[in-house]
């Protein structure tokens, strides 16, 4: 009997293996999909799905790819000359063929460019530009595709947890939708000027190089901010991104279309870098000079000594405490053109107070 149970157990097992060897031959023969499968129906998209895409459709031939082309330089290696294209995103703001994008993207530049979703690509020339807030107007020379503007929202009445969508090209990609929510109001952030922009809104919609100047929409397909800058330590998304309120963006715009600048609050001085004053034990704004001409000249504030001695600091304004050219600037923005300041300015030791009415320096500028 164990002599007959071995040879029945030898059996089975043998049949077994062979099973298991033969398996994927006979899976590959009897079920391969040697013909396409069949389409599984699904329901319709979900309503969320169904907004987004009419979104995308509706917005995306009021957002632009920006090209702009740098100064020709003299190559290191050679004596021909090179220039840069650097590429951003821009928003179609009127009919007129106006264009907003961010002044980062078109600064410095001869040439610039914009190609239409149609795929037109039309030269185009800065009608003005606002560094203080990153804003940059374009106009489009005689373009012969339709243009669509963009339908404008308000930042004033976004709340944290809305949903946002962000259009533009990010690494030169055309046409991206990404989406996310308001994560945060009223950021301040540093400009190339001495200025911050105030009430940016920060995104955790993915935003990437080349989406600077892009929209920043609501969930109504309305634009809510132009999307300026990212916040990462590799250059990439990391679910940090700021926008220019579009509040910011109406009033700055129609100042650039109607004037070619936007007024700047000011008493004319320029100041020493924030570092410098550092470096020097200094708390405080140090003047560097004054404008001809300007407030702070006709007050009697002067500049650094031509033997690099330095002369007046300006450490109060209206009796609260300044630290550095950013807070004046925002003190001196609070107030507006027109209105006065009392400065108490400190030379050698000796502090003083003196009154001066805040004046529009980008007109000082331009004497």
């Amino acid at each position: 009997m164990p002599v007959r149970f071995l040879r029945f157990a030898i059996v089975w097992l043998l049949a077994l293996a062979t099973l298991w060897v033969l398996q994927p031959y006979v899976s590959a023969l009897w079920f391969s999909a040697s013909a396409p499968r069949a389409v599984t129906p699904r329901a319709d998209l979900a309503a969320s799905e169904q907004t987004t895409v009419r979104l995308f459709k509706a917005v995306s031939p009021s957002v632009v790819h920006v090209f702009a082309r740098g100064t020709p330089s003299a190559s290191v290696l050679s004596d021909e000359q090179e220039s840069v294209v650097q590429s951003g995103s821009g928003v179609i703001w009127d009919v007129a063929g106006h264009v907003i994008t961010n002044n980062h993207v078109i600064n410095g530049t001869a040439q610039i460019g914009v190609r239409l979703t149609s795929g037109e690509f039309v030269a185009a020339h800065v009608v003005g530009a606002a560094p203080n807030y990153d804003l940059a107007v374009l106009q489009l020379e005689r373009p012969s595709s339709p243009l669509h503007p963009i339908a404008v929202g308000r930042s004033a009445d976004l709340q944290v947890g809305q949903s946002t969508f962000a259009i533009g090209n990010p690494y030169g990609l055309d046409q991206t939708l990404t989406s996310g929510i308001v994560s945060a109001l009223g950021r301040r952030l540093p400009s190339v000027t001495a200025r911050e922009v105030k009430g940016m809104i920060q995104t955790d919609a993915p935003i990437n190089p080349g989406n600077s100047g892009g929209a920043l929409l609501d969930s109504a397909g309305r634009l809510i901010g132009v999307n300026s800058a990212i916040l990462s330590g590799s250059g990439a998304s990391a679910g940090i991104g700021f926008a220019i309120p579009v509040d910011v963006v109406n009033q700055v715009a129609a100042e650039l279309i109607r004037n070619g600048h936007v007024p700047l609050a000011g008493i004319g001085i320029v100041a020493a870098k924030q570092e410098e004053t550092t470096s020097l034990g200094i708390d405080g704004v140090i003047i560097l000079r004054t404008l001809p001409g300007s407030p702070a000249a006709q007050a009697g504030i002067e500049g650094v000594s031509e033997d690099g001695l330095v002369r007046d600091v300006i450490t109060e304004a209206n009796g609260k405490p300044v630290h550095s050219m950013e807070e004046l600037t925002s003190m001196l923005d609070d107030e507006g053109i027109g209105e006065q300041i009392e400065l108490t300015v400190d030379r050698a030791g000796q502090t003083r107070r003196v009154k001066l009415s805040i004046a529009d320096i980008s007109q000082l500028a331009r004497r």
